[in-house]
């Protein structure tokens, strides 16, 4: 899990090494014109509202397993292969939450235009999303 990893990162090593700048900042003295820890704290801002954020989404999370939803179906951690209709090639997604999506390298929401066509349909039939770019017509080939 990315946003684990992330949460360790920034509680640990990341916020020793914060304390560590704000430390020799405020040990320079006059801190109404030190540029270095106006900007440390800023950080230091930054990251304990990231920090707060990721406890709060790793503190609601579901894991799905691959055996949780059949595969006759699209859902939720499905692998679906599709075909724009009119188009030759096929293009394969796995359906994530909207935290993970990442269309560039194949994860798609579910909550998303095309996510929200394919939930529910089965392998073989045509799914009509509705894009800010227009409709788009999908054959779906097949869902692992």
């Amino acid at each position: 899990m990315k946003m684990k990893a992330e949460l360790e990162e920034l509680s640990g090593p990341v916020r020793v090494q914060l304390a560590k700048r704000l430390r020799a900042a405020i040990q320079m003295g006059d801190l109404s014109e030190n540029a270095d820890y106006i900007s440390a704290k800023e950080e230091q801002g930054f990251i304990e509202g990231r920090i707060q954020e990721l406890t709060k989404l790793l503190g609601n999370v579901v894991i799905i397993e691959e055996t949780d939803h059949a595969k006759d179906k699209v859902d939720i951690g499905s692998k679906i292969t599709i075909q724009e209709a009119g188009e030759p090639d096929e293009e394969t997604y796995f359906l994530v939450g909207p935290q993970e999506a990442d269309p560039a390298n194949g994860r798609i929401s579910y909550s998303s235009p095309i996510g929200e066509a394919l939930v529910g349909h089965k392998a073989g039939e045509t799914v009509t999303a509705i894009t800010p770019g227009g409709p788009i017509k999908f054959k779906i080939i097949e869902i692992q």
